[in-house]
């Protein structure tokens, strides 16, 4: 069993967390990660109100006994959402766990801190996850290069982003980003993470309520599928690679570039949505990590954290043969001696 202190800390069982990615964390999913013995995380976003929060946590609870967090994202928006309604309804039906990301998480953190919840922040820096560090959080979330989503300015990839981590860090830290078997989960693990977020993913599974045909088309990609659009407006988001995401990409590089009101019918959220519902790729803008070039199946929750956690831990007992002097190695070395 991999016991890291992400898995002491949130009381779970195997160090993989659900990530929060919008229109994909509703009940069956997260209690299925939970069941599963990661953590599932509800994303307060995809729910259109407090309310309809508390409903989907109460559903989540219905469905696992085991321990699930809620995700709130700060977006950069003329008309932001009743983020602090989101956290107290989350607080009031019992939530102890939160995974928050976005500008000026501050009141929030101190908010959940003071009610005594565990708060794992995203990042895509090393200076802004020490700026939450000291804010008081309990985990932070590494969002390298390969991550769906934001994947911030730098263009730093998760190899030296995690390794930055191991050395700047006093809190324990989680990869985001890149991840979608054991051998990631390994290699996380050996540069200092205690454990492993993962969206697009879990996207891919049974339990995913998405539309099966986005569920097939992921599995039949690779990893030069993905795009990032708003470079240009310093906003950077890796999508998958359809026919919106191209549109919005050439909008950007035409002669003076373009402003948000010139993409903003094409990247609707309302829009990326209906991906989901009906199963149209081509339909809207929608999420999607490099690790589209690595899945191949749609398992379970179960059945992807079983086999993830067997992999990786095979991978580190090979590890450890290479260790000099061990037999396993002597052997190998006489056998290429004796080729050469």
């Amino acid at each position: 069993m991999l016991t890291t202190p992400l898995t002491t800390l949130l009381g779970i069982r195997v160090p993989i967390v659900q990530g929060g990615m919008q229109w994909v964390g509703f009940p069956p999913l997260v209690a299925a990660v939970s069941e599963a013995g990661g953590l599932g995380i509800l994303t307060a976003l995809t729910q259109p109100s407090p309310e309809a929060l508390r409903t989907a946590i109460r559903e989540t609870q219905k469905l696992t006994s085991k321990p699930f967090g809620v995700n709130i994202t700060l977006l950069p928006t003329i008309n932001p959402p009743d983020y602090a309604g989101f956290a107290r309804a989350a607080v009031q039906e019992g939530v102890k766990i939160f995974e928050t990301a976005g500008n000026n998480p501050g009141p929030l953190i101190n908010f959940f801190k003071s009610e005594g919840c565990i708060v794992i922040h995203k990042c895509t820096t090393i200076r802004h996850a020490k700026s939450a560090q000291r804010m008081g959080v309990d985990i932070l979330s590494i969002d390298g290069f390969e991550c769906a989503g934001d994947p911030g300015v730098d263009d730093i990839g998760g190899l030296v982003l995690l390794a930055r981590a191991a050395q700047e860090l006093e809190i324990p830290y989680i990869a985001s980003g890149g991840i979608a078997d054991g051998r990631g989960l390994a290699t996380a693990l050996a540069l200092g993470c205690a454990g492993v977020n993962m969206g697009t993913r879990f996207m891919c599974t049974v339990e995913s309520t998405i539309h099966q045909n986005i569920k097939d088309t992921i599995v039949s990609s690779s990893e030069v599928d993905t795009t990032h659009i708003f470079r240009t407006l310093n906003n950077t988001a890796r999508v998958y690679k359809n026919a919106v995401a191209k549109k919005v990409v050439e909008l950007e590089r035409r002669p003076g570039g373009a402003k948000f009101e010139d993409l903003r019918e094409l990247v609707s959220g309302a829009r990326g949505k209906v991906v989901y519902d009906i199963g149209d790729k081509d339909y809207g803008i929608w999420s999607a990590g490099v690790t589209v070039g690595l899945i191949k199946d749609i398992p379970t929750c179960a059945e992807l954290i079983s086999r993830m956690e067997r992999e990786a831990e095979e991978i580190i007992e090979g590890l450890g043969k290479l260790k000099a002097g061990h037999p396993s190695l002597n052997c190998r070395h006489r056998v290429i001696k004796h080729e050469i």
